[in-house]
């Protein structure tokens, strides 16, 4: 698709974006993070096949922490109970695991911070410019902690997370629960709205949700996978979307 044939998300009602991967660079945290947590994981409990990036993509990426551990060791042939989100990270229960991770992913935001996408930022700017409201749906329980370390929490009226997901019992990413909640507390109807995700799951879950449009961002799943997904329209940065 050439540049002159891009929608403008000015035109839309709300644009609801994902964090991970869309606003900033933090998936690369979570995978480092996961990485970390399974490779250690595998090696004392004799778990094969080994962890790759594919296991972050098939099984993790865009949903709830604890239903991708569940999801993961499940193709690995392994069920664990799922214990309670008070789990101590020492805990081998699907809680425990995913508290694990957390540790980890806390430990790099916090020595390392993290900046926003330029593209991203370039985008939120132009909507901001044009009175465009714009939520946050992310399906990660660390949304807060990002944006404010990101500098980005003051532009969001809205914050879906995986804190407000937990609380309210609503399923995870690829059913449409999450995005339908943000369009509502948004006060906007889906069907004029746009989503934007990097995320197969998140994708799904936008289309799932009847989004006028959804917008794929590859950064590394795969436009041929994201359109499959249900995107209308890939790009590989979102400054592509500033007119």
């Amino acid at each position: 698709m050439t540049a002159d044939a891009l929608p403008d998300l000015a035109a839309y009602d709300a644009v609801l974006f994902d964090l991970d991967g869309v606003l900033t660079p933090t998936a690369e945290v979570h995978m480092h993070a996961w990485r970390t947590m399974f490779e250690d994981l595998f090696a004392a409990w004799q778990i094969t096949p080994p962890y790759t990036d594919r296991d972050y993509f098939d099984h993790l990426d865009g949903k709830k922490r604890y239903d991708g551990v569940a999801s993961l060791l499940r193709s690995r042939d392994i069920e664990v109970p799922w214990g309670d989100p008070a789990d101590p990270p020492t805990a081998d229960t699907v809680c425990g695991i995913g508290n694990r991770k957390n540790e980890v992913f806390s430990r790099v935001l916090r020595a390392e911070g993290i900046a926003p996408y330029p593209g991203s930022v370039a985008l939120l700017d132009y909507l901001a410019e044009r009175g465009t409201p714009v939520a946050v749906v992310s399906s990660s329980k660390n949304a807060a902690e990002v944006l404010a370390v990101a500098g980005l929490a003051s532009r969001f009226d809205v914050v879906m997370d995986g804190v407000i997901a937990e609380r309210d019992g609503l399923a995870s990413k690829p059913a449409p629960d999450v995005f339908l909640e943000a369009a509502r507390m948004l006060g906007v109807d889906p069907g004029r709205s746009a989503a934007v995700e990097d995320a197969i799951s998140g994708v799904e879950s936008a289309a799932a949700g009847g989004f006028a449009l959804v917008v794929g961002v590859d950064r590394g799943t795969g436009a041929d996978e994201l359109r499959a997904a249900g995107a209308h329209v890939v790009v590989h940065d979102l400054a592509e979307l500033v007119p």
